[in-house]
This record gives structure tokens, sequence and C-alpha cells, in this order.
């Protein structure tokens, strides 16, 4: 009795704060309640990240997250944070008290590396007194760097098979072995364009952000024992390297069209294209120990770029070649060094995201680097304390709801032809669910043998990290001669983060996400389908997005629509594309080309999530209503979706997401999709004209 009372306590107080829509939605004083505890609890965090003062059919995002937003300044050393960040933050907190735990003791030594490689992370003091003589001995070892001492001339292709191979660092291209587009069933050595350290610049074309980049390479070498009138000229030579590679490396909207720039050669052919490098030297060690011969295919992605960066590189001084590959070294060790290095790395931060100066508590980064390291041992421990056996089946059952709503809806398509279409369903029903974690995490002996080869110590930190860029070399290695993996997965299971893999035709939903505000239990489904069911929506929608619509069901690289489809789909989506380029933060637009892949998503997984409610309401009839909250439950469905993406970030930060993220803004994946949704539109009331209801809908799907 003591429990009731508390509870209708809590209704009458939150009854009290409410303010209601008005005559926006259709109040039924008969309908029943949910009284639970959870219905409570939840209806209270809904009510407070409201803003009742904000008209929902002017500004949604207000109106869903004005309440949030005002409740969660942004915290000191963060550039942005969302429920997305507090829900990793409370993961990181679980897998703290693990780790931590004096009385550790497990079966698997995979799980005990965990354990060591966190407390080596943890151990600054160590840290501290070993300074910069790990990487500066590093530097040596591979034959020295001129900015901090001697160099070994003549050796470029000694110190780029040792960078890139054993270490990892890649300078100039990237290799690795992964499906072959074409052929799903076999595994092939893959070289695309190199990911570059240089901030992007304005479209304005500032580059003041260069000058925090560069002042950063200069403390760097500094602090590595550099003379600093040389350290200051070598790094801006360095600095425009880098800047000419940028020039030459291909944009992200061509890098989309897979069909267009998947190359597959023969490594003889690579070394015609190429000559700068001596290729079959080079990847033979990289891939040591494979037995490889001039025959062996190779998958490239920039063909152009290859050919153009081997120009480049034999007309380039010795000099500069070394002291850019030894920067790219540098940078795949600087976080494994001292605080002076860390705090390096925060001014840097601070210039390019507007993060205020604030240390991120340590044991956060050490969580941070050992699920980096780690992973699937960490998820281990993770799965085996939070993960709700029974959420895997309830799960399940969400996405095959969602799957045949989106089917369903493929009916109604009148711009696809008939052909296409039934493909289509047959690529929707062969969709891969994975959930929660790969099976093997529980298995011990499964679980030892995927890290055997990765050694670890509990007290040297920056070895650890050396040693796992060789631990990953070889795993890349030993994936060549094998067919793909299907229970290999790209994130660990504590991610808060869910993806759709196209080689694979699979969606993965690690046990990061699978817990609120995305999904929980005994949530009522009107926000369990907002939550986690949008994001559901969103994955398999991009098996038909911009990319993974040229993926067949069996996850190879080929034409399997008709061209009349295909001319359609590209007529539809300038549509978002125009829509999504008149939405602007802080002045500055969107890019509807750069983002239209997941505005395709987010736009049809809400039209497929909403719609399975609809089928789960027919079907089981109406749920009941939460406590206080003065919604209906298709009102809460788009309440729900739409507190998802609440969040708040520096203006450096948003600007930075508009010239390098493919997905919009959270504000435009919540106001953009919204107003495409005539359901929303009908629920909440909005008359033609008003901002979430223009009148004007973009729809793909």
């Amino acid at each position: 009795m003591v429990l009731a009372g508390v509870l209708l306590s809590s209704v009458l107080a939150l009854f009290g704060c409410t303010v209601t829509l008005g005559m926006r939605y259709n109040k039924d004083q008969a309908q029943s309640l949910c009284l639970t505890k959870a219905c409570f609890t939840v209806a209270s965090k809904i009510v407070k990240a409201l803003d009742r003062s904000a008209d929902p059919c002017q500004d949604f995002y207000q109106y869903a997250c004005g309440g949030w937003v005002r409740k969660n300044p942004l915290p000191d050393g963060r550039s942005r944070w969302s429920t997305f960040n507090s829900v990793w933050n409370q993961n990181q907190a679980v897998l703290k008290n693990l780790l931590e735990n004096v009385t550790f003791n497990s079966s698997s030594e995979a799980e005990r590396k965990t354990q060591f490689y966190y407390l080596s992370c943890l151990n600054e003091q160590h840290i501290e007194e070993l300074g910069a003589t790990p990487l500066i001995d590093l530097i040596t070892k591979t034959g020295g760097w001129s900015i901090t001492g001697p160099w070994e001339k003549d050796n470029f292709m000694e110190v780029l098979k040792t960078v890139s191979g054993p270490y990892r660092a890649q300078p100039f291209f990237t290799v690795r072995v992964s499906v072959d587009p074409k052929n799903s069933n076999s595994n092939v050595i893959q070289v695309d364009q190199s990911g570059l350290f240089l901030p992007p610049r304005d479209y304005d074309g500032n580059t003041a952000n260069e000058k925090a980049y560069l002042d950063y390479m200069v403390e760097l070498g500094l602090l590595l024992g550099g003379d600093k009138n040389s350290t200051q000229s070598q790094m801006q030579q360095i600095l425009d390297f880098e800047t000419t590679l940028a020039n030459i490396t291909m944009s992200q909207d061509k890098c989309c069209d897979k069909e267009k720039i998947y190359h597959k050669i023969t490594i003889a052919e690579l070394q015609l294209l190429a000559p700068a490098v001596d290729w079959l030297d080079y990847l033979s060690l990289v891939l040591s120990p494979l037995d490889l011969n001039d025959t062996e295919p190779v998958v490239l992605y920039a063909k152009e770029f290859l050919q153009q960066v081997s120009d480049l590189i034999n007309k380039t001084d010795r000099s500069l070649l070394n002291n850019y590959m030894i920067w790219n070294l540098v940078q795949k060790g600087v976080s494994s060094l001292d605080q002076r290095f860390e705090n390096a790395q925060d001014k840097l931060l601070e210039s390019l995201y507007g993060t205020k100066k604030s240390r991120t508590p340590r044991w956060q980064t050490c969580i941070g680097n050992t699920d980096d390291t780690l992973g699937f041992a960490l998820g281990a421990l993770f799965v085996k304390a939070t993960f709700d056996k029974h959420s895997k089946k309830i799960v399940e059952g969400m996405i095959n709801e969602i799957r045949t709503a989106f089917k369903d809806a493929l009916d109604h398509i009148k711009w696809m032809d008939k052909q296409t279409r039934m493909a289509a369903k047959d690529k929707a029903d062969t969709i891969y669910n994975m959930i929660g974690f790969p099976d093997f995490i529980l298995d011990p002996k499964e679980l030892d043998d995927i890290y055997y080869w990765y050694d670890v110590s509990e007290d040297n930190f920056f070895q650890n990290t050396l040693n796992f860029y060789n631990f990953s070399a070889r795993v890349m290695a030993d994936h060549l001669r094998k067919p793909p993996n299907s229970d290999q997965w790209s994130m660990t299971p504590p991610t808060v983060n869910a993806y759709y893999m196209p080689n694979k035709n699979g969606i993965v939903f690690p046990a990061g996400i699978l817990q609120a505000p995305f999904y929980a239990q005994h949530h009522p489904k009107a926000l369990n389908f907002g939550g986690i069911g949008v994001v559901m929506g969103h994955e398999l929608t991009h098996a038909f997005g911009v990319q993974g619509r040229e993926y067949d069901k069996d996850g190879n690289l080929r034409p399997w629509w008709q061209n009349s489809s295909v001319d359609a789909f590209k007529n539809r989506t300038e549509c978002m594309v125009e829509q999504y380029n008149g939405f602007t933060i802080n002045g500055t637009h969107i890019n509807g080309k750069q983002t239209l892949e997941e505005n395709i998503a987010d736009n049809a997984g809400l039209k497929a999530a909403y719609n399975a409610y609809q089928a789960w309401v027919q079907e089981n009839g109406e749920e009941k209503r939460l406590p206080a909250v003065n919604l209906t439950n298709d009102q809460l469905f788009f309440v729900g979706f739409a507190q998802v993406w609440c969040s708040v970030r520096t203006p450096e930060s948003a600007h930075r997401g508009l010239m390098t993220d493919h997905h919009s803004p959270p504000k435009y994946r919540v106001i953009g999709t919204l107003s495409n949704s005539p359901a929303f539109a009908e629920h909440f009331q909005c008359p033609t004209g008003s901002p979430m209801n223009s009148g004007h809908r973009c729809t793909v799907w």
C-alpha cells in the first residue's frame, strides 16, 4: 500500500505540472492509464524533456526537446552531448565497476586481458615516468626523423612498410582485407585513398583551423625533442604536403557510387598503375606471413588517386616523404603517452570543436580505449552483467514487424516496376538480423582463440598499444585466405549505435543501444516503436538507399534494378536533396547530397516503424496511455522518436558536422523527417502551410 500511495502522489504531481496541448489531440477521459512504476518513470522523463510553450506545428524539435536542452548544459570538455552520449556514459560506468572489481575472476583469458589493458591505461604514474621515451625509441627503431634527429636516407620503402604494416599507420593510402563487394563469399585485398589528419576547410575557404593544426604539429615535434626553428619549418612542409594530398583526394560525393569506383586488378597491374611503390614487396610485408605473387587480385576504390599519389611520391623530396610517414606514426602513438601530449590534443580539439578545457576522467578514456582494442571480450563482461535474455526475442519480433511494414509499403510505390519491386521484397526477406552480441563471445574458448595472439601486460600501456597494432595486422592478413565470417561484427556489444552491412545484407543492433530511451521491455509499445523501431527501420532502409541498393540480396555489388526504376529513384531523391539543402544551422546550409543516404533512411525508417506500430495496435488493441503526459499513443510515438535526438553542441562542433557528417544535424533529423510524414501532421493537427506541414513532402520509400 505504501508503494501505491507513492505512485498516486507521483501521478498527481505530474498532472499538476502538466500544461495541456489544447485542441491538438482528441482527449479521451475514459481511456485507462498505465500505472506501473516503469510508466511513471518514463512519463516523468518525457514531461521534463518537453517544452510545452512551443507549438509542435511550428518547431517540433523545440517542443519535444526544449526542456531537455535547458536541463542539459554542455558538460565541460565536451563538444556535443546527446541521449546517445548519456547512454554510453551509463554503459561506461557499468564497465568500470566490472573491471575495477577487486574480486574480478574469469575463466576466460581474453576477459582477464581486458582488465590488464584497462589497468595499464589507468597507471598514469608509470606513463608519466616513461614520458616521450617509448615513441622516441620507436621513431629511432623505424629509421629516425629529421625533426628530432638523424634519419636513414634512401629507405622510403622500408619505412613505408614498417609504419603501414606492424604499426598500421598507412600514409598515402590504406590497405585492408574485407569482403569482395562483387563476390560476397570471398575476402580480397582492398586499396583505397587514405584518411587525412588535416581538418577540412570551411566552404568559404577559411583556413584558421589549419593554423591550430600546425601549432599542434609543432608542439608534438618539440615534445619529442625537436629544435623550435627547424621543427616549425619542417612541420609547415608536412602540412603543405598533406594539403596537396587533400587536393587529389576523391570527394565524399564520388565515394558513394561503389559500382563506379570498384576496380579489380592484379598486383602486377597495380604496379604499372602506381609505380612509385613496390607493391608486391609492400603488400607481402603488410599482410605477412601470407605468400603473395603478382597475380593476386586487388580491389581499388580510388584508381585516379593512386595514379596521382604515385606521381606525387616520385616528385617529392625523400626527406619530406620520410617526415610525413613518421608524422603518421607519431599520430598513432601520442594517445598512449604522458599528460603533455594529452594537453596538446585537448588544445587542438578546443580550437576545432569549441570544447572547454576540462580533462575527461581518465577511467572514461581508458574504458573507450579498452572497447577499441578488446571490445568483444569487454562485451562479454557487459552482456553477462546487463543484457536481458528476453530482449533478443522481443527485438527480433519487432524487426520482423517493421520488415513486414516496409514490404507492404512497396506495394504502394508507383515509381517502381513490378520486377524490381519483387526483387526488393526478396532482399528485405533475406536481411539477416544480428541482435545484442555475437554468440561466440559467451564461449570462453572461442573468445580466447580470437585474442590468443594479443599480448597484454598490466603495466605498459604504450607497448599494449603497439602490440594491438601488430595483432590487428595479423588478424587482417589471416582473413584473406578464409571465407567471410558471418559472425564478424564491426561494432562491439556495449556500443550505442546500429548499422547495416551491405556485403552480408545484415542489420546489427548491439546490446548497448537496446535500452532506454531507445527500448525498454516495460515501456509502452509506442515508445519502443518510436525509439528502437525507427532505428530498425532506418538500418533496414539502408539496404535500399543510394549505396545499399547497389548490392543484391546475397550482398554482391551488381545491377539488379530495372533501368526505369533506377532513373525514378534518382528523381525522387532530388526532392530530398533540395529539401535538406534548405535547412540551416547558424546560417550554414546542410549539404543535402552529402546527407542523402541517411536522410532517406530516417524518413523511410520512421514510416516503417509507425506502420508497424499501427499493425501491432490493430492486432493487440490500444495500449494504456502514460499518466500526466496528455498525449495520445500516436502522438507519443512521434515524441519518443524526437526525444531520441535531443542534443546540444558547440557552434564549432555543429559547423564541423556540417562539413564532414553524413547525417543531418539532430534537429533536422527530427524536423525534416516529421515534416514529410502525413501521419504526424494528422495526429498533431498541423494545418497545411505550417512549418511542420508545408504541403510539399519528399518521399522515396
